[in-house]
């Protein structure tokens, strides 16, 4: 067995298994992809510790603390570690490399394994992922693509990679569509750290030799924030507009947006926002709209009166190179036609196609 060693986060990919030791809260907020969690002490667990810790005393709280703990790490040994075999190799952490980890790495290397800690926990991580982002953005050769709403800009880009083209689809990764009635039903939005954890994770694999397609997006997706630097690294690209008709963006959003009309509260409480920028009078009249399921007609005004005017206005001043974009045609978005046009894109942008 190798002597008890830190290990760096660069180091990661030698493990067998990266183990959380965190609580669940804290796991769910974000973690080391493809990290296992088996923590030392629960979320209840943890503030109790902590409390005693305040309240009582250092003392009393690491003893109740060690037999918590104690108790649990028995439970995962019984149970998630039960068939791991003799010379299995598993990375511990917690938040900062500290007691939790280290009592989890001291009862495995007692079984036999040979269990590392990561040196400096899941902050190291997170300072690793920060590092990383702010030297790998600069490189990226973007492409942007725009659209007004309703241009079907997300199926592009999958039909882009499909097609072998690099993409970050930075709407997939933040669970929204980035629009004001973009949330999507049952799905919650990730942490800010965790949508960063996962835009890191998607630039390890990157050509930075080729280029890459993004959308367009505004500095936030929902309530999570594209980092600063990637939001300018946008703005300087050369740009992509898909021009696609009225008609074709109509059929489209009745298609991709068909499921506002199962929650028209939800729709209607959505459309109240825009109360400030519409005015009364037009806001009750979409809500009516909603309420007797005319999702056509409430469409058709959205797009005339709310994004098309806002979308001309931002395009312009958001993306430096928007004189010199590259138009594509589209009278049609459906799932051939998208592919039709990711041929005709990877053509115009990279001579591929």
């Amino acid at each position: 067995m190798s002597h008890r060693q830190p290990v760096r986060v660069s180091e990661i990919a030698q493990f067998h298994t990266i183990i959380d030791a965190r609580s669940p809260a804290e796991f769910a907020l974000d973690h080391i992809p493809g990290a296992i969690n088996c923590p030392v002490l629960d979320d209840e667990q943890r503030a109790r510790v902590g409390t005693v810790y305040k309240q009582v005393s250092a003392f009393e709280a690491k003893r109740m603390g060690a037999a918590m703990v104690a108790a649990n790490l028995a439970h995962h040994l019984r149970t998630v570690l039960a068939d791991k075999p003799a010379n299995w190799k598993p990375l511990v952490y917690c938040w900062r490399g500290g007691m939790r980890s280290g009592s989890m790495v001291t009862w495995l290397r007692l079984v036999g394994w040979d269990a590392q800690q990561l040196a400096g926990g899941y902050k190291s991580f997170r300072r690793h992922v920060i590092e990383q982002l702010r030297q790998l953005i600069p490189q990226l050769k973007l492409y942007v693509l725009c659209g007004a709403t309703g241009s079907a800009k997300t199926r592009l880009l999958h039909a882009l990679r499909e097609q072998g083209a690099q993409v970050l689809d930075l709407e997939g990764m933040a669970c929204h569509k980035g629009s004001l009635l973009g949330s999507l039903p049952g799905v919650e939005q990730p942490s800010q750290k965790a949508f960063e954890t996962q835009l890191w994770q998607a630039m390890q694999g990157l050509d930075m030799a080729r280029p890459v397609f993004i959308e367009g997006e505004s500095a936030k997706i929902g309530r999570v924030a594209v980092p600063l630097e990637l939001i300018e690294r946008m703005r300087q690209a050369p740009v992509v507009e898909v021009q696609a008709s009225a008609q074709a963006r109509l059929e489209f959003l009745l298609r991709d947006y068909a499921y506002l009309g199962d929650d028209v509260p939800l729709l209607c409480e959505r459309l109240a926002q825009l109360k400030e920028l519409q005015g009364k009078e037009v806001v009750t009249r979409w809500q009516g709209w909603a309420q007797a399921g005319d999702l056509p007609s409430l469409f058709t005004e959205l797009m005339a009166l709310h994004y098309d005017p806002h979308y001309q206005r931002s395009q312009e001043r958001n993306f430096r190179q928007w004189h010199q974009r590259r138009a594509v045609q589209a009278h049609s978005l459906s799932p051939e036609a998208v592919q039709a046009l990711a041929r005709q894109v990877l053509a115009e942008c990279t001579g591929q196609g």
